[in-house]
């Protein structure tokens, strides 16, 4: 298989996950710093969508807005203008297990608003509703690679556009007994804007590799890393928190993907 070489600099974080409250409040955590702390996953409101449709999200929705929001906001750019990669494993495990709970009754008729959370780019619809987006959008799914699918999927578009992209990538856990099948510890979620225009940020170059991936040294973190499909991510955003230049392995699909990171100042 011909490998990839990809790059762009990164110039916005977005972070939330267990005891990982934001990008900033994660650095030290990620970083050595300070002793990670488990704490269940806490999501935000989102302010940016109108009060009519903030009623209508779930976990999910939430999660995707605000890390997507975040990073947008470290890189001061405009959210109109950005094209958009959303990734996820299996979207809204909430509404996928009210939609069978339903069709499993005696009154199989769904509602319209679970239907339309289902789908799997209802975050990006609502992005798109939140911030007045209209660049391109694509929503993604590759199973436990999703991570590193829209990692590639942000970077071609970036290289190939020559403009910025943001890449959202977010899990939720499913209630039982799904659960049992695909046990998500909590919800989790991680934003990157890549930018190939020059800039001082840190810059990122993507490659494919039969490595094995790179396993954060803390075990609740490694414990993260290996369960949540979007928190494969760990690796790359230890590398980012510690501002060194480096690489990190990241777990893909049949192969992974290894992250040189480099202009860190």
């Amino acid at each position: 298989m011909t490998s990839i070489a990809l790059s762009a600099h990164i110039g916005g974080i977005g972070l939330i996950g267990p005891g990982l409250p934001d990008w900033r409040g994660a650095r030290g955590v990620l970083s050595g710093e300070r002793p990670y702390c488990p704490a269940p996953t806490v999501l935000p409101p989102v302010e940016a969508l109108p009060a009519a449709e903030r009623r209508r999200t779930g976990a999910t929705v939430r999660l995707a807005l605000a890390v997507a929001q975040q990073a947008v906001n470290d890189a001061g750019a405009d959210a109109r203008t950005l094209a958009t990669v959303f990734a996820s494993s299996g979207g809204d495990g909430a509404i996928c297990h009210e939609i069978c709970a339903t069709l499993a009754s005696e009154d199989r008729q769904l509602s319209p608003t679970r239907f339309h959370n289902s789908v799997h780019n209802a975050a990006a619809g609502y992005w798109g509703i939140a911030m007045k987006a209209t660049a391109s959008s694509t929503a993604l799914c590759a199973f436990d690679g999703s991570f590193g699918a829209g990692l590639i999927e942000a970077m071609t578009l970036a290289a190939v556009d020559g403009e910025p992209a943001l890449l959202v990538a977010y899990e939720t856990g499913y209630p039982e007994p799904l659960r049992e099948k695909r046990p998500l510890p909590d919800a989790f979620g991680v934003a990157l804007l890549v930018d190939p225009h020059p800039s001082p940020r840190p810059r990122i170059t993507v490659t494919l590799t039969d490595a094995e991936a790179d396993r954060m040294p803390q075990p609740p973190l490694e414990a993260l890393r290996a369960a949540i499909p979007a928190a494969r991510s760990l690796p790359l955003l230890k590398l980012l928190a510690r501002g060194g230049n480096g690489t990190a392995t990241l777990d893909y699909l049949e192969r992974r993907i290894q992250v040189e990171v480099s202009g860190c100042p």
